[in-house]
């Protein structure tokens, strides 16, 4: 049988570019080596880290928040029963990726896929047999895999020295840890078992964590962090990690030069980033070109230089982000189809799920001051709102920026609780070109968090009511 589209992956850009060519009437199989669909995200990345997230985060307010509130209780961990709510969390997601493909008669192909030419793909399943699949388009959506630590051998056991999908696992509160990486992944994780009694030190080559971030929020956010006991050692380049009788250690130098500087430890979470999935791909011998960093090259279009092959989410240039895979698996699909599929990488919302939440879309100051862009900025405290202070989350603020000749928005910036959801007016309002005051002259519901951004708009082209 020859398809129409053959999607190898069914991560969040897989799965979601099925759908989308299915239900633009195209043939369409998924090949996927895992056993359950969802990829990384769904399986051992963005979802179960949620829920521990979430989980964790309750037992942090219910020891520290509630009292206050009037509400007396004495939290105790049951960190079976949290792993166990993570474990059917995913469960739930999985299993409702294959009720779609089902749905919308997606063929679907266990195995290893691999790109034998344009026009065929081959699978491999577990037990070595092989065959090979006929179809007009490929996509590429295989997503990517732990990175480790530039220049430094390390053993993952996913035990006492692990990657994120180990810190999933721990089944006990390690009394001490150190994350290698101070980006979303080692904060996210490193935040859950600090809030469950660890001890957590991130050592983060850069002089700042969250590298790419706005600078004044990531330095206010680092502040929160250390209030809530995350210690951190910044411009640091570790040199090696290794197993101990008591678990393992960390050696570290200074980046700028000076003695180095050994942690011991009873976990080791190394959180270095993300590399693209490629291997046995056969992408090279079918001729697809691939950049400096091991990404598939592609033209506006997602398709690369081999017709009829396509590549989208963590394999190609860009963040590696589930929504920004997701846009790209359904533009793919549009294109393919004939119709104009297009995503907007100017307007890609990025959250870290800490607490609180941090949140950005557009440019930072760092970033407009580079390119030469006058801009003018708008900040409101999360101290002076009213929902905010009733619900005991008075951290954060929220930062708008904007042109400071056409008041157009160019960013917005938000460290509080909610943050995440906040985000996405900011972002709606930019896919549109709207202004600050466009924002700031927007009705929004008293009280609610989200007033706090329709002041910050404000503050942007004239000044703020509440401060």
């Amino acid at each position: 049988m020859a398809y129409d589209v053959v999607v190898i992956g069914s991560g969040p850009g897989g799965y979601v570019c099925a759908i989308k060519a299915a239900q633009l009437g195209l043939k369409t199989a998924v090949v996927e080596k895992r056993e359950t669909f969802g990829g990384t995200c769904l399986n051992i990345g963005c979802i179960p880290s949620k829920a521990l997230l979430h989980a964790s985060e309750v037992f942090a307010e219910a020891s520290h928040s509630f009292d206050t509130l009037g509400v007396e209780v004495e939290p105790k961990l049951n960190l079976k029963k949290m792993l166990a709510h993570k474990d059917t969390t995913v469960a739930a997601n999985v299993s409702g990726v294959a009720f779609l493909f089902k749905k919308n008669k997606i063929d679907s192909f266990r195995g290893t896929g691999k790109v034998v030419s344009a026009g065929k793909v081959s699978v491999t399943a577990e037990d070595g047999s092989v065959q090979e699949i006929e179809t007009k388009n490929i996509v590429i959506a295989t997503g990517s895999d732990v990175a480790g630590i530039p220049g430094v051998k390390v053993d993952i056991d996913e035990k006492v020295i692990v990657s994120s999908t180990g810190a999933l696992e721990l089944d006990k509160v390690p009394e001490n840890m150190v994350v290698v990486g101070g980006g979303v992944i080692g904060l996210e994780l490193g935040s859950v078992w600090a809030r469950l009694g660890a001890k957590v030190t991130v050592v983060e080559y850069l002089d700042t964590i969250l590298g790419g971030m706005d600078g004044e929020v990531a330095k206010q956010f680092q502040r929160m962090l250390g209030k809530q006991g995350l210690a951190f050692k910044l411009g640091s380049k570790v040199t090696g990690v290794a197993r101990t009788d008591k678990g393992a250690s960390v050696t570290f130098e200074p980046v700028k030069g000076g003695d180095a500087e050994t942690i011991e430890a009873d976990v080791v979470l190394v959180a270095t980033g993300r590399a693209p999935y490629t291997n046995g791909l056969g992408l090279k011998e079918a001729g697809v070109e691939m950049d400096e960093r091991g990404r598939v090259k592609i033209d506006a279009h997602l398709q690369t230089n081999v017709p009829g092959i396509y590549a989208i989410g963590d394999v190609i240039a860009g963040p590696m982000l589930a929504h920004k895979a997701e846009d790209e698996g359904v533009a793919v699909a549009e294109i393919i189809a004939g119709q104009a599929g297009h995503v907007n990488y100017d307007v890609i919302p990025s959250v870290v799920y800490t607490s609180p939440e941090v949140a950005s879309v557009g440019k930072t100051e760092e970033e407009l001051k580079k390119a030469g862009v006058e801009y003018k900025v708008g900040k409101f405290p999360f101290t002076a709102n009213g929902r905010a202070r009733a619900m005991l989350h008075t951290d954060g603020f929220v930062k708008i920026l904007a042109d400071k000749t056409t008041d157009k928005v160019l960013g917005a910036h938000i460290v509080g609780f909610g943050a995440g959801e906040m985000i996405h007016e900011a972002a709606v309002l930019m896919e549109f070109g709207g202004s600050a005051e466009d924002l700031a002259r927007t009705c929004h519901a008293h009280p609610t968090m989200s007033e706090a951004v329709k002041e910050a708009a404000l503050a942007t082209f004239f000044k703020p009511i509440h401060i």
